[in-house]
């Protein structure tokens, strides 16, 4: 559901916040910002993107000298997903939370 700039999506325990741009389609997301907030306080965060994102992305740098022209990418709090979109996110990071691994791919 809306509320204001963020996505919330409401889980048992938890919940997931995305801030995805303004007038982008929710199926169509391929790089927002997320939070993971637990029913007792605890919050982890990151930057969701997908696998076309990144090679949009390093495509752009060439030329630009930025990461040694498009040659790297790295973010310390990112995690690639194959598919766009918010579903397919949740889908992702639900999973994450499941399995515990939330802790080492967000912050």
């Amino acid at each position: 559901m809306w509320d204001g700039p963020f996505y919330r999506v409401k889980r048992e325990g938890y919940e997931i916040r995305f801030v995805p741009g303004a007038g982008e389609g929710l199926d169509e997301v391929c790089d927002v910002d997320m939070w993971v907030i637990f029913a007792d306080g605890n919050r982890w965060s990151g930057t969701v993107m997908t696998l076309d994102q990144v090679r949009r992305m390093m495509e752009s740098w060439k030329g630009s000298g930025e990461c040694l022209d498009g040659s790297y990418f790295y973010c310390w709090d990112g995690l690639i997903v194959r598919d766009p979109g918010i579903p397919a996110m949740v889908r992702v990071i639900d999973y994450l939370v499941a399995t515990g691994d939330y802790r080492d791919s967000c912050r």
